[in-house]
C-alpha cells in the first residue's frame, strides 16, 4: 500500500490540491484564479492517471472527480443555505426589492466626484450608500466593501454612480 502512494503521489498531489481549489471557488464568487488552477490540476492528475495506469483506470479517476465534485458542491451549497458559511459575510443575505428611485431623482449636487459617504449594505459590488442623507445606489470597482464603510464617490458613468474606499 505505501508502495503504491509514492509511486502515485504526483496524482493525489494534484487531485488534493485541484479539489481544494475547486471548493474554494465554489465560495468565492465569479470564477478566478482558484477555480481554473482547480480544473488545470485535474486534468494534469487524468493525464499522468493515463500515462500510468492506462484509460481505464483515468475513467475511473474521471468519474470518481466528478462524484467527489458533486458531493463537494452540495455540501457548499447546504452550508451557504443553513451552515457556518450562510453567516459569513460573503453570502447576500439582503435583497432588493425596489424596481423604481426614489421620487424627485437624486440632486446633482449630491452625486458629485469626491463627495464622501457610508455604505448602508455590503457593496458586492453594487449597494447602497448614504452620502449627505440622500441614499443612492451604486457599485465598487469589483472589490468587497463592508457595511458602514467610509466611501468616496469616484466617477460617475450616466446613472452609475462608481465608488472607492475611502482613504
Amino acid at each position: 500500500m505505501l508502495n503504491w502512494i509514492t509511486l502515485n503521489l504526483p496524482i493525489l498531489i494534484c487531485l488534493i490540491v485541484g479539489m481544494g481549489l475547486l471548493v474554494v471557488e465554489m465560495i468565492i464568487p465569479g470564477f478566478g484564479l482558484p477555480g481554473i488552477a482547480g480544473v488545470v490540476l485535474q486534468l494534469i492528475a487524468l493525464y499522468m492517471t493515463w500515462n500510468a495506469a492506462g484509460p481505464l483506470a483515468m475513467l475511473g479517476v474521471f468519474l470518481m472527480v466528478l462524484a467527489l465534485t458533486g458531493i463537494a458542491m452540495a455540501i457548499v451549497v447546504r452550508s451557504t443555505r443553513r451552515g457556518k458559511l450562510s453567516r459569513s459575510h460573503f453570502v447576500l443575505r439582503d435583497a432588493s426589492t425596489a424596481a423604481t428611485p426614489p421620487e424627485g431623482g437624486t440632486d446633482p449636487a449630491v452625486v458629485a466626484v469626491g463627495r464622501v459617504g457610508k455604505a448602508l449594505t455590503p457593496l458586492r459590488p453594487a449597494g447602497m450608500v448614504d452620502i449627505e442623507g440622500e441614499r443612492l445606489n451604486v457599485v465598487s470597482e469589483g472589490e468587497f466593501i463592508p457595511k458602514d464603510a467610509p466611501v468616496v464617490i469616484e466617477r460617475i458613468e450616466g446613472t452609475r454612480v462608481v465608488v472607492k474606499p475611502a482613504d
